[in-house]
């Protein structure tokens, strides 16, 4: 066993120069061994990438295999009540938020969103079969996923524009948090009262805001962006 002079990296007894520092191997009392297998190999290889299509034909399959198995068992168990829906819904949506993207990257970001909503929308809609729940599912449910689909496609726009910057990433997502509970509870107090009580949802907004400030002048200011950029590591 031989040790590099220089760093005092292990050597092996293949090795004519240190891997780490490139250091030659002078030794005369153990000349390297050339006949013995190199512990590195001397070709750089890159690994292929896995085919997105392969990739999204093994999710398809999963999930068609959990969707159809859960079905074919609710034939049996339980079959007065329709609980397979909940997975079948689940898988639908998570092959519309996984494979489509994978599949056709070139989608637009409205066409992106709209798809989302929509698989977010029928897999609700497939609980509210279950739950003989028509009424709120219309009212409430909906109202919501659009709101959210609303505010997704701004957060994703702005994100678009601030991308280069994790501050400004951060303050818009959290802005973003509270503009849409604050129109959830909008929702939710119009389809149960009929009238607007905010309350939680401003709270929620208020400490979004006051967090988002202090962000906002770390951003402005160079001094102290460039500060917290080396003690944080963003």
């Amino acid at each position: 066993m031989s040790y590099c002079v220089h760093c005092g990296v292990e050597l092996d007894a293949t090795a004519v120069s240190c891997p780490l520092c490139q250091t030659p191997v002078l030794d005369p009392g153990h000349p390297p061994d050339k006949e013995a297998p190199p512990p590195f190999p001397t070709r750089h290889s890159q690994v292929p990438p896995i085919h997105k299509g392969a990739v999204a034909g093994a999710i398809t399959a999963v999930l068609a295999c959990i969707a159809a198995g859960c079905g074919l068992l609710n034939l049996f168990l339980k079959p007065d009540r329709g609980w397979s829906l909940y997975v079948i819904g689940a898988a639908m949506m998570l092959w519309l938020w996984i494979v489509i993207p994978l599949i056709a990257r070139w989608i637009p970001l409205l066409l992106r969103i709209v798809i989302n909503v929509a698989a977010l929308t029928l897999y609700v809609y497939l609980m509210s079969l279950d739950l003989n729940g028509w009424t709120w599912y219309i009212g409430l449910a909906v109202p919501i996923i659009l709101w959210g689909g609303a505010v997704w496609l701004l957060l994703s726009l702005m994100l678009r524009v601030y991308r280069r910057s994790l501050i400004s990433s951060i303050t818009i997502l959290i802005g973003s948090v509270g503009v849409f509970l604050v129109g959830v509870e909008y929702l939710i107090d119009r389809w149960l009262t009929g009238g607007v009580d905010l309350s939680w949802s401003l709270v929620v907004l208020t400490i979004c805001v006051c967090t988002a400030v202090p962000l906002i002048i770390i951003r402005r200011i160079p001094a102290v962006r460039e500060e917290v950029r080396r003690r944080f590591h963003v």
